[in-house]
């Protein structure tokens, strides 16, 4: 395995014989023959070991083991000890993810801290077919079905291309001691079921089942480049506006092609989005509707839809205060600037001119809210900004995003919109003051 292993660094991962390198270390036969094997190889590589203390005395064992395993080698060995049950309650998650968000953010913090180039993990071809498994089960889109990739951004498995019975059997040959972990044989988990009674299942169909595997990825991840090609140059189409609100589609294009609908889960499945069959009523429902996951919505607005974040609660309370001597104050939206000029020259959406003289500071930024009225410039009576943003047809995102510059609660600007009738500059205006965003 070991002139294999050379073999396959040099034709395919080449990159990491120049680099600093952390191996993401367990204490399992996996991580430690990934560590023998990059010794061999003259590798420059430190170790780090996640002590999740899940598994009493074991688990400080397991570490014990990983501290004099690096002495043999001679190398560096970086430990960190986790409270994670306790972050499994705040964070509500399975004691499974957990313990992967600790692992990968604490790798990514070090390697961050301390230069190291790449982070190495011990994944093989097996866990590549437990983890197909595992999402063909719970029901996938092609993404699920193209395997671990071997490199992802700084992350790379360069034991991805071997067995489990191929590292074993190196172990054996070079007498290797490792930690087994008692919880690898439980059943609980659905990869230990998978891995234990469906696995070998398999193999005994298939004794070339890895390598028939290999051969299906290959072709699944071939097929995915030609998806995402297709997939751009729908986007390039679909796509009229992408900005910090949202990013917003043309329906017209959906509606063109043969099925909406995977083009629907393929553009928006990594927002958390799972009824489907919702989504794709929305091409054809009124101006207004959404879908929601957890962490995002889908608008139907007139013949856009527009994909949004949901909104935070506490941005909606948050507000800004502008004393008669800001210049210039950061907002959520960009820079709003505070200036006496003495004429009104160039105008837009984004510049107002008030009489500085009927203002009262300091003057309150916020979002609107339901029961606000101004004055619309050029208008006698007033009106509900509710009314106004719908007859200015806006979409849900922006009604949401409207933010309104006050002065004693009474509506100076609807930033970006239009300047309220009371504030205007006249003939006998003394001092203008030109706002701008």
């Amino acid at each position: 395995m070991q002139e294999n292993f050379e073999i396959y660094i040099h034709k395919n991962l080449s990159f990491l014989k120049e680099a600093k390198l952390l191996i993401a270390i367990s204490g399992g036969i996996d991580s430690v023959v990934l560590a023998h094997l990059c010794q061999n190889l003259n590798l420059n590589f430190s170790l780090a070991h996640c002590n999740f203390n899940l598994r009493a005395e074991e688990s400080d064992k397991d570490e014990a083991f990983v501290v004099e395993l690096a002495e043999d080698l001679n190398v560096e060995v970086f430990i960190q000890n986790f409270d994670t049950e306790a972050y499994v309650t705040e964070h509500k998650r399975s004691i499974q993810m957990a313990a992967r968000e600790l692992r990968y953010d604490w790798f990514k913090e070090l390697a961050a801290q301390l230069n190291f180039d790449f982070i190495l993990t011990a994944h093989h071809a097996d866990d590549n077919l437990e983890t197909f498994l595992i999402n063909f089960t719970r029901g996938t889109g092609l993404n699920g079905l193209t395997g671990i990739p071997i490199v992802n951004e700084n992350v790379v498995r360069p034991l991805l291309p071997f067995s489990r019975i191929q590292i074993e059997a190196f172990a054996k040959v070079n007498q290797i001691t490792w930690r087994e972990d008692a919880s690898n044989a439980s059943r609980k988990y659905l990869r230990n079921k998978l891995r234990h009674e469906v696995v070998p299942i398999l193999k005994e169909i298939n004794p070339q089942l890895l390598d028939s595997f290999q051969n299906t990825l290959s072709h699944l991840n071939d097929t995915q480049l030609i998806v995402e090609d297709q997939l751009m140059d729908f986007k390039k189409r679909a796509i009229i506006s992408e900005d910090d609100l949202g990013t917003t589609y043309k329906i017209s294009e959906f509606k063109a092609v043969k099925n909406p609908k995977a083009y629907l889960f393929e553009l928006f499945k990594n927002y958390g989005f799972t009824e489907w069959n919702d989504v794709v009523d929305l091409l054809d429902a009124q101006s207004g509707k959404l879908v929601k996951s957890n962490s995002h919505r889908l608008i139907k607005h007139r013949e856009f839809l527009i994909l949004t974040d949901l909104n935070d609660s506490e941005r909606r309370e948050a507000s800004l205060l502008v004393s008669e001597n800001d210049n210039e104050v950061e907002t959520l939206f960009g820079n709003m600037c505070f200036n006496e000029v003495d004429t009104i020259s160039e105008t837009s959406n984004h510049i107002i001119y008030v009489d500085k003289d009927l203002l009262k500071f300091p003057l309150k930024l916020r979002l609107w809210k339901e029961g606000d009225t101004f004055q619309p410039i050029g208008m006698t009576g007033k009106k509900k900004i509710s009314k106004y943003l719908k007859d200015e047809k806006c979409s849900l995102v922006e009604k949401e995003n409207t933010w309104v510059l006050t002065s004693e609660n009474k509506v100076i600007w609807v930033v970006g919109k239009r300047a309220d009738e009371r504030f205007k500059v006249k003939t006998n205006t003394k001092a203008i003051l030109k706002v701008t965003v």
